[in-house]
């Protein structure tokens, strides 16, 4: 259903690879309020991937860049710009791959290099793609830009390793670059924290079946999917939140309020007798 809250706007999209990507559920759900976009993911990503499909469907060019260079993001903006006829009203940033978790490396055994590689195209590229966008004007006013995050930027998750330090940079990035420019040119910048989430990427996570299990048994509403991810991200790049910036925002059912669920600790107990009234009913308090 389309509420019409991005019409006539224009976004680009960076990290939709295929249909199991949160990336590329934005991009649909963009259109289908009224949007148009451009995708970008890299060179490698395109040619493997079925990026190009998703381009056909909505009509939208895409344009192959390394996230990480920043002559390939000044091409991305600048051809976007070109290409939609104006200035970016929105950019999702959905971008994160760590070869230290990919080698299986412990976090107390990371390749230096690696951990590099894995901050340049986790964290930095949001950097890099917020200041070519500034330098080049790209961005109208009153623009929003948003990354993709996840809680473990706070507490630690067995599996997570590096990554959970490049989302902590990700959204200090995120509310640093967010001062400066929303008073210069009232763009706002938010990190959006999602529930863990079976894409492409998340797939790569040791245990990521039995993380999933968990944050469900632990959140009040259960995990938020992909396309219910989409649906809040198209929220934040409307009007609506025109005042919200520099703000990392959970999307994962009430999962980093919560200390301890009854059906988390059911995990232990196996049985939920002693949870219930004289009735029977499950006794929530």
């Amino acid at each position: 259903m389309s509420y019409h809250l991005l019409e006539g706007k224009r976004g680009i999209i960076f990290g939709a690879l295929n249909d199991l990507s949160i990336a590329w559920k934005v991009a649909e759900r963009a259109v289908e309020e009224g949007a148009v976009v451009t995708l970008s993911n890299t060179p490698v990503a395109v040619r493997m991937g079925e990026v190009k499909r998703l381009g056909e469907k909505l009509q939208a060019e895409v344009i192959a860049a390394d996230a990480t260079d920043l002559r390939d993001l000044e091409t991305v903006f600048s051809r976007s710009v070109e290409i939609l006829g104006g200035k970016i009203d929105f950019v999702l940033h959905s971008i994160g791959m760590s070869p230290n978790v990919r080698k299986q490396r412990t976090y107390d055994n990371l390749d230096y290099h690696l951990l590099q590689k894995t901050l340049d195209i986790s964290a930095l590229s949001f950097h890099k793609m917020l200041q070519t966008a500034k330098k080049l004007d790209a961005v109208a006013k009153g623009g929003s830009i948003v990354a993709l995050t996840y809680v473990a930027a706070q507490r630690t998750f067995f599996g997570y390793n590096d990554m959970a330090d490049a989302k902590s940079l990700l959204e200090s990035i995120a509310r640093s670059f967010g001062y400066i420019y929303g008073r210069e040119k009232q763009v706002r910048i938010n990190t959006l924290s999602q529930s863990p989430t079976l894409t492409t990427a998340g797939n790569g996570i040791k245990g990521m079946e039995h993380l999933m299990d968990f944050a469900d048994k632990m959140s009040p509403l259960g995990n938020a999917d992909a396309q219910e991810c989409a649906d809040y991200c198209i929220t934040l790049f409307s009007d609506l939140t025109r005042k919200v910036t520099m703000q990392n925002l959970y999307h994962d059912g009430g999962f980093s309020s919560m200390g301890m669920s009854l059906r988390a600790m059911n995990q232990y107990s196996k049985d939920l007798s002693e949870y219930t009234d004289e009735n029977g009913h499950i006794i929530y308090g």
